[in-house]
């Protein structure tokens, strides 16, 4: 007897159908879905798992197709990082009336968006993008600084001193916060073991506190660095104002 399970040319059960795979089409892609898409893998991977091949998986897309649009990952990754700075002080950075609560608009402004995106926060602290955004930002900046009485010299200088320490702190806490949850925990439980163990007089400062230094992602060190970064400022703009009118 034939097993009716069985299949046989005539068997008229339903196949399931195969799945084709198909490729997005050479003239629908453009520059803002790449970027899009970067994105997407920057976030879930890191910047490791960034290539013109991920890429392509991930639109559906031949990973040559995006030689049609930047040259290179390092041009990518530039774009993005732009394209993200827009998404975070788009409208954000509007002059108050004040230089000294502009700047300190800016570097939060600056310092949230490197906490949003850890994943890009080194690239984004050492590269320079030459792209639109970035010139909008530097021009906030030294806009607040002219307004406190510096010349072009020393607005040209302290921009530069302003932008490196938010950049470089934010990037450190980002940095910081984006680690594991349980090595954070077992570094700060180390942290503390091995301040215990500190014989006071080899570290007479330390032992001297009495309890163990802030660890490196302490949330109050940016805020408490950036008043300190304004007050040296105002002071030297008070002194530029005095001279001026001796």
């Amino acid at each position: 007897m034939t097993d009716p399970s069985s299949s046989t040319p005539g068997d008229s059960t339903p196949q399931a159908p195969k799945v084709v795979k198909t490729r997005r089409k050479r003239d629908s892609l453009n520059r803002e879905n790449i970027i899009a898409a970067a994105e997407s893998i920057a976030v879930r991977d890191g910047l490791d798992g960034l290539t013109f091949q991920s890429l392509g998986d991930e639109l559906g897309a031949h990973p040559t197709s995006m030689y049609r649009h930047f040259k290179d990952k390092d041009e990518l990754v530039l774009a993005l990082i732009d394209s993200l700075r827009d998404r975070s002080y788009l409208g954000a950075l509007v002059p108050t009336g004040s230089w000294r609560e502009d700047l300190r608009l800016a570097a939060r402004v600056v310092h949230d968006h490197y906490l949003r995106y850890p994943q890009l926060a080194q690239q984004m602290a050492a590269r320079t993008t030459r792209l639109h955004r970035e010139f909008v930002n530097m021009e906030f900046i030294l806009r607040s600084l002219l307004d406190a009485g510096f010349g072009p010299d020393d607005a040209l200088r302290y921009e530069r001193v302003f932008g490196n320490y938010v950049r470089s702190l934010s990037s450190i806490e980002a940095a910081s916060r984006s680690l594991p949850e349980d090595v954070q925990r077992e570094d700060e439980l180390a942290w503390r073991l091995q301040f215990e163990q500190l014989e006071p007089g080899d570290f007479p400062a330390i032992s001297s506190i009495g309890r163990p230094p802030l660890r490196i992602g302490d949330p109050d060190t940016f805020d408490i660095g950036l008043e300190l970064l304004l007050d040296g400022l105002q002071h030297r703009a008070d002194a530029l104002a005095a001279e001026r009118e001796a």
